[in-house]
Order: C-alpha cells, then sequence, then structure tokens
C-alpha cells in the first residue's frame, strides 16, 4: 500500500471479485459483479470530494447541510472494458460528465493504438475518474492519462479491477501524479501481457465474445 496505490480490500469487494474470476460465472453475472463492485470501488475514489455548505430547510427546521463543491466530475471509459466499470460509477453519480478513450493493444508490440477520444469541456477544472477494469502492462492506461492531460485534466485518478506489479509501475513511472485504486494486486503478466491468476480478458467476459 502506498500513496500511489491503494488495494481495496473490503469483504464485499473480495467475494464478489472471486465470483469474477471463477471460469464458470456466467457473462450476465460477470456483469452484474462487474458493475456492483464498481459502485463499491467508487466510494473508496470519491472518499474524499470537496463539500461546501448549502442553506436547506428539513420538515424541522432550517440548516446548513453538505453538498458536493465545485464541478461536477468526469468519468472516462477506456474503452471497450471500461464500460463495466462506468455504468456502475454513474449509477452512483448520474450528474457526472463522461468521456470515452478508445485504444487497443498491438498483440504483436503490446503498444496501444489510439482509435476514439471524446471527453467533456473544461477537464482542468474537474476531477477526473479514468475507469478500465484491467491494469496490465500500464501502457494503453498511461497513453490514456497523456491523452486526459493533454485534453487539460490535473486532478486525474485511475480505477481498476484487478493490477498486475508491472502496470502499477508502469503507471507509477509515467504518472506518479496518478492515484490507483484497484481491488487486487495479482501476482505477474504472462508472455502475453495477461495478468496472472486475473479472471481472463475482461471485455470478452463481459461481452461474450472471444
Amino acid at each position: 500500500m502506498s500513496d500511489h496505490l491503494t488495494v481495496v480490500k473490503h469483504p464485499l469487494i473480495q467475494h464478489k471479485l472471486t465470483l469474477m474470476r471463477d471460469e464458470a460465472t456466467s457473462t450476465n453475472h460477470f456483469r452484474q459483479l462487474l458493475r456492483e463492485i464498481s459502485q463499491l470501488l467508487a466510494y473508496e475514489v470519491t472518499r474524499d470530494l470537496p463539500m461546501e455548505e448549502k442553506r436547506i430547510k428539513t420538515p424541522m427546521q432550517e440548516m446548513d447541510a453538505p453538498v458536493l463543491a465545485g464541478r461536477k466530475l468526469a468519468l472516462v471509459s477506456i474503452l471497450r472494458a471500461g464500460n463495466g466499470l462506468l455504468d456502475g460509477v454513474l449509477e452512483l453519480i448520474p450528474s457526472a460528465r463522461v468521456g470515452f478513450v478508445g485504444l487497443y493493444r498491438d498483440e504483436e508490440t503490446l503498444q496501444p493504438v489510439q482509435y476514439y477520444f471524446k471527453v467533456p469541456e473544461t477537464l482542468e477544472d474537474r476531477l477526473v475518474i479514468a475507469v478500465d477494469p484491467m491494469l496490465a502492462t500500464g501502457n494503453s492506461s498511461a497513453a490514456a492519462i497523456d491523452l486526459l492531460k493533454q485534453a487539460g485534466a490535473r486532478n486525474i485518478r485511475f480505477m481498476c479491477l484487478l493490477a498486475a506489479p508491472e502496470g502499477v509501475a508502469r503507471m507509477k513511472e509515467a504518472h506518479p501524479d496518478v492515484p490507483v485504486i484497484t481491488a487486487a494486486l495479482d501476482e505477474k503478466l504472462n508472455e502475453k501481457g495477461y495478468i496472472i491468476p486475473g479472471l481472463g480478458d475482461a471485455g470478452d467476459r463481459m461481452f461474450g465474445t472471444k
């Protein structure tokens, strides 16, 4: 555990993650679990959001009560698998602005290739939460953060389901100012760049593709 990496050990998260790792878990159940875990992780990612007071009237009397301060935060899904995390966080924070970064991994070089980029305006004034289930090599994640910074984002957090030590190290090297919040730090990457023991390809398991 460090300032850069937070592994959320909550029992509900760990239980649901075990079910997701199980190869017998169906596509539909996998998607449902991912949505549920993303909401639980979102509590951790948004723990220290800035607050301000607003004057309201309860049925009993007037009071100064806390509300979120500043601009609506931005959720950015790293396509395509990021959408599984995005759905859950949006249920929790429905007023958030949403962006998408399209990257795919070249299977030969393991390097990211960009094919889509659309994000909210005024990122410099928003907390930006980038979501992708797997932090494997870290190349795609680091490239996505590069693009967000180029678009003006200054306050970025990265939320994922699983991380490999190699990916965490790559992100820390490329973006030491971006905290990583995850449900588990796994053992390693295999020769194809997949997380071990992991849960397979999150996108394929989410969408029922091969």
